[in-house]
């Protein structure tokens, strides 16, 4: 899949966490405008400012287990990540920039979108500084907002697997070729998370479907959830 085009500059720069500033990620991080106000009122808040795109792979992917991820107002809560690192051999960029992975290298923020197998398209959210090639791959959610339009685009009813595999999420959130390159800190995408959420308890593994680097503990999840495409170990 080509990825053509200046790719936008994400414009908004946040503090990160204690934890990403002892990994030694810059304690900075870029975005644009969020897709909408949360009021005060709100039982969500928004979860933008919490989640730092410089990050490390596998810190990202872990940072966004339990966040809602909206795209056009519809969504739902993210249960399962994959990180891919530069040099990660099972990464789409670890054999270096081309235009079909041309978004995988930033800026951080971007979502690199492609199609697995020829058959289904991936979301991905891309990290790290801009040019290094890194991003993490949401492969299940569990659906809470516009489920009746997800229904409609999978052609199924079942809750539990509308969102339970990267080619899904994709199907159900309307993800095309056309979201590739777009900066996901503003519409038609937007971040949020319960206000009175906890820490999440995670569960890691390794990842699926990839026949390289099959020893990496990279996949997380919500442990417990029923949403995950495939039970950890």
């Amino acid at each position: 899949m080509s990825a053509t085009g200046p790719r936008p500059s994400p414009k908004r720069r946040v503090r990160v966490d204690a934890d990403e500033r002892r990994d030694g990620v810059s304690a900075t991080r870029s975005s644009g405008a969020s897709l909408s106000l949360i009021g005060p009122s709100s039982e969500f808040i928004d979860a933008l400012p919490t989640l730092d795109f410089e990050a490390s792979p596998v810190l990202l992917a872990r940072a966004l287990i339990s966040v809602e991820l909206l795209v056009d107002g519809v969504g739902g809560r993210i249960v399962e990540t994959e990180a891919y690192d530069a040099d990660d051999p099972a990464s789409h960029s670890h054999g270096g920039l081309r235009p079909r992975n041309a978004s995988m290298f930033g800026p951080p923020g971007l979502a690199y979108v492609y199609r697995s197998y020829g058959l289904h398209w991936c979301l991905n959210v891309v990290c790290r500084e801009p040019g290094h090639g890194a991003a993490v791959l949401i492969r299940a959610m569990e659906p809470t907002v516009g489920i009746d339009r997800m229904q409609a685009r999978r052609g199924m009813q079942d809750l539990r697997l509308l969102c339970a595999g990267p080619g899904r999420v994709a199907q159900a959130l309307g993800i095309s070729r056309e979201h590739d390159g777009l900066p996901m800190g503003q519409a038609p995408f937007q971040w949020r998370r319960s206000r009175d959420a906890t820490a999440p308890a995670l569960a890691c593994g390794p990842r699926i479907g990839i026949s390289k680097a099959q020893d990496l503990p990279w996949r997380f999840g919500l442990a417990g959830s029923r949403f995950l495409s495939r039970r950890f170990p």
